[in-house]
């Protein structure tokens, strides 16, 4: 509010500030969410989350044509209900309609935005980009967050969810291309691979593991790395697929049923209305109707 007073004149000065390269990226006001999990969230100011949006704008365009279909954080007409709903295709077809055992390999990627490179990021960005310019504005927004260690990206910055993207398409592209890895997809740190052999994933698991150390300075969470038939049940965003049926994880529906109110409820039955949870949403009907006698 105190910004929009002065609407015209900040915005004409920031203007002024990124067409004479005179423009720095303020400083973060940190703060913590549980989402359900604990968070450390930086919060940049208003006139820099008017720059990062404009970056975006422009950059979207430039690096989307590039990634693959099966990456599915942060992208127009992607999300976790389209990755669920391509995941499920993948073991349909794995298993050639229900006739095989097929297997997951599933990963998370050990304090990811944390230990992103800024060399690497700036080198990835460079290879699309060709503008002196440009590229030291995007060098700036980088660099300030973490300057002194050159590594991390601010959970809260709009731009942090693209160049997560630029940075883990490297990932995309060798397991794509390279392993030629035909189940393969990817939301933000987490991916999956479908297999019908479990010893071609222990082995696919150790060449990423070997490639991320040697390109991009990353490692897989030990303790988040699983291989699961499908009758076992594959969690994945928030989903457990199965064979015959898609239910929501028992973590979050636990915490639905906590959290559940009048004013919620819609939107927790559009978590719902993803998979096969006839039972949960009846609960949520009740608990909510009762809620509303008292």
């Amino acid at each position: 509010m105190a910004w929009e007073r002065s609407l015209e004149v900040n915005l004409f000065e920031l203007r002024d500030e990124l067409s004479t390269n005179r423009y720095k990226h303020g400083h973060y006001t940190p703060f913590t969410i549980h989402d359900p999990k604990e968070r450390r969230i930086h919060k940049a100011g208003v006139r820099d989350r008017i720059v990062h949006q404009a970056v975006v704008n422009i950059l979207e365009r430039i690096f989307e044509c590039q990634f693959i279909f099966d990456s599915f954080s942060c992208r127009k007409g992607k999300g976790i209900h389209a990755a669920s709903k391509r995941l499920q295709k993948f073991l349909v077809k794995a298993s050639k309609n229900y006739t095989r055992t097929v297997y997951a390999l599933k990963c998370d990627i050990r304090k990811f935005f944390d230990r992103v490179d800024h060399n690497i990021l700036l080198e990835l960005i460079r290879r699309r980009i060709d503008d002196n310019d440009t590229t030291s504005l995007l060098t700036n927004i980088v660099a300030s967050f973490n300057a002194t260690s050159a590594k991390g990206l601010p959970i809260g910055n709009l731009t942090s969810q693209l160049f997560a993207n630029i940075y883990l398409h490297e990932l995309d592209y060798f397991v794509k291309h390279i392993l030629r890895e035909k189940w393969y997809l990817r939301y933000c740190d987490d991916f999956i691979i479908i297999s019908y052999s479990w010893g071609h994933l222990l082995n696919i698991l150790e060449k990423i593991k070997y490639f991320f150390r040697q390109r991009l300075k990353l490692e897989i969470h030990p303790n988040k790395v699983s291989i699961r038939s499908w009758g076992q049940g594959i969690d994945f965003v928030g989903y457990v697929h199965m064979p015959n049926c898609v239910i929501v994880r028992t973590k979050t529906k636990n915490r639905v049923l906590r959290r559940v109110n009048q004013k919620n409820l819609v939107s927790y039955m559009g978590v719902c209305n993803h998979a096969d949870t006839f039972e949960l949403q009846q609960l949520l009907f009740n608990k909510v109707g009762k809620t509303a006698k008292l």
